[in-house]
């Protein structure tokens, strides 16, 4: 049924990937599907606030992010499953989206978390990834 499975993750936020992250590895594994297993590194926003900060900063943080993600692979994910890392830059519901339709992947996983402070279990990532996405979104809750 899926052939190419889009799991986003925050490195940063265990919550993020502690029930998505088993969803879509066994759909990977079930369908013979490859993961493309993606963070995000946002930019700075503006370029005023990018002056505060040395010229190869944002570089050595994308690598940084790209090391601690083949990390996450080596320690979640079997060898069996097809994986490609991947690690966007700028906002996240906006690189989510385009890398989406960059590999045509088929399927977006996100972790959906709600604490008791939260009023809704979606954040405005994810929310804007499900209103947009041309792809089916499957959004794990956390159920505990």
């Amino acid at each position: 049924m899926y052939k190419s499975i889009l799991l986003a993750i925050d490195l940063e936020d265990e919550t993020s990937w502690e029930h998505s992250g088993p969803v879509a590895i066994n759909l990977a594994k079930t369908f013979g599907a490859e993961l493309h297993l993606m963070t995000v590194v946002p930019d700075f926003g503006a370029t005023i606030v990018a002056n505060f900060f040395p010229a190869e900063y944002e570089s050595k943080v994308l690598d940084e992010a790209n090391a601690r993600l083949h990390a996450w692979v080596n320690a979640h994910v079997p060898d069996e499953v097809q994986v490609q890392h991947i690690v966007g830059h700028g906002r996240a519901y906006e690189e989510i989206l385009r890398i989406a339709g960059d590999i045509s992947c088929d399927l977006i996983v996100l972790g959906a978390r709600h604490s008791d402070n939260d009023k809704y279990p979606l954040g405005p990532n994810s929310a804007q990834v499900v209103r947009h996405a041309d792809q089916s979104v499957l959004v794990v809750r956390d159920v505990d």
